[in-house]
């Protein structure tokens, strides 16, 4: 097992790089990706980091040069033959060669596109911009490096034995989750903390603390890298990207009510009928399934990311009855700022009454609250958006208007369009 003190400690070498891979980042993301090249891929799109955590004023915290150089060495990766063979050849939800091809022989060749980096105000403006399949490979290596580059400025002053003891507690206190949750019967979770984990090594011993502890209980990760190290399941369907660069190409209203809706036909189509799992926020749950078609009641369950869980899977459970389907066939996937309390009285609430399965994150692969002086390391929201498409803003409305993003003007239209009534506001933890 790795001494990750020591590499930490060892840190203070001109590089070590972050982002070791191009499938050190979600499943989802190429899942996606392969849809978009099939689908899109000449659209031209911008991603940009947004960091909703204002207090973590990040330029101040992470040097520019240390950046670019982390930025700099992801651009000459590529795909190593045996990643490209674990892609071609390996089953993933029971389908083989899920990858095709075309994406493939694209992918082995891909470089990721420049990028533009300047300070504003304290924080870092870091874009992408080009082609939809090339730039949204960007996200997760460029969140995984601010974050860890934000936990290396902490760190960087301590020495080697504060820096094992701060990891020795920091795996206790994650050890102590684990105990707890081993103990709820018929539990499904999976690792959801690429994007804003800790660090790469640290993420790499989560879920190997997770294989031993919770056993079957532990269903996968839904980072590549590790899943295919760990030889674990990769875990991932579709994420508020495609509705939202869909919804944004709509030239009228009523081709805009149906955007989220022609993601998922589209959807359907390019993975013959598996992954079905419905992303409902992206402009209001209730709304969705109020004018979702019939044939998406078919599909195998919903993921919840936003608003109160509770409510959300309450009315997943009232739709599915209404359209005539058994709640108890369906999975309700939760992955919206999980800890163990939540996951706990969520199991508790809904098993039974659905297939309940946990994407757990942030705070799998990043709590260290209370571990260091003045809570230096908390966790904190940091994204990295889709805000273009072919030159028109998108939009993301949410179940939780704090994680509203876009033009005011267009954030009103959106929810004009899709019937957005009141929402009730969360605190962003994650």
């Amino acid at each position: 097992m790795v001494d990750i003190a020591t590499r930490v400690y060892n840190h203070k070498w001109k590089i070590d790089p972050i982002v070791r891979s191009l499938i050190d980042t979600d499943f989802y993301k190429l899942l996606m990706c392969q849809s978009v090249f099939r689908n899109r891929r000449d659209t031209n799109v911008t991603f940009s980091l947004i960091n909703r955590t204002k207090s973590i004023r990040l330029a101040e915290l992470v040097d520019e040069a240390e950046l670019r150089e982390q930025l700099d060495y992801i651009r000459t990766l590529r795909l190593s033959r045996g990643e490209s063979t674990w892609l071609r050849g390996n089953t993933f939800y029971g389908k083989r060669q899920m990858f095709r091809s075309d994406f493939m022989e694209w992918f082995e060749n891909l470089q990721l596109p420049a990028y533009h980096l300047e300070k504003r105000d304290g924080q870092y403006e870091l874009t992408f911009e080009g082609k939809w399949p090339e730039v949204m490979m960007w996200e997760i290596p460029a969140l995984a490096v601010l974050m860890e580059l934000r936990s290396r400025a902490v760190l960087r002053d301590m020495g080697k034995f504060e820096l094992q003891v701060l990891y020795a507690r920091a795996m206790t206190k994650l050890w102590e989750k684990v105990e707890r949750l081993r103990g709820i019967e018929g539990l499904r979770l999976a690792d959801f903390g690429t994007r804003r984990r800790h660090s790469f090594l640290w993420q790499d011993w989560c879920v190997q603390a997770m294989l031993e502890g919770l056993g079957e209980k532990f269903v996968g990760t839904s980072n590549c890298l590790i899943a295919m190290h760990r030889e674990v399941e990769a875990i991932g369907t579709n994420a508020h990207e495609l509705p939202m660069v869909y919804s944004a190409l709509a030239d009228t209203d009523a081709e805009l009510r149906q955007a989220p809706y022609r993601v998922l036909a589209d959807w359907h189509e390019e993975h013959d009928g598996n992954l079905r799992i419905i992303l409902p926020d992206t402009y209001g749950t209730r709304g969705f399934l109020a004018h979702a078609p019939d044939w998406l009641t078919g599909w195998t369950g919903i993921r919840i990311d936003s608003g109160d869980p509770a409510e959300g899977a309450e009315t997943a459970i009232a739709w599915w009855k209404s359209r005539g389907e058994d709640p108890r066939e369906k999975l309700v996937i939760f992955s919206d700022g999980l800890d163990v309390d939540v996951i706990a009285a969520l199991h508790a609430q809904f098993h039974g009454r659905v297939k309940v399965s946990f994407g757990w994150g942030t705070l799998l692969t990043n709590d260290f609250r209370g571990l260091v002086p003045d809570d230096a390391l908390n966790p904190f929201s940091l994204v990295c958006k889709a805000i273009a498409a072919n030159g028109r803003p998108t939009v993301k409305l949410s179940d939780n208007p704090n994680k509203a993003m876009g033009p005011e003007d267009e954030i009103d239209r959106y929810k004009r369009v899709f019937g957005v009534g009141e929402q009730a506001a969360l605190d962003v933890v994650v």
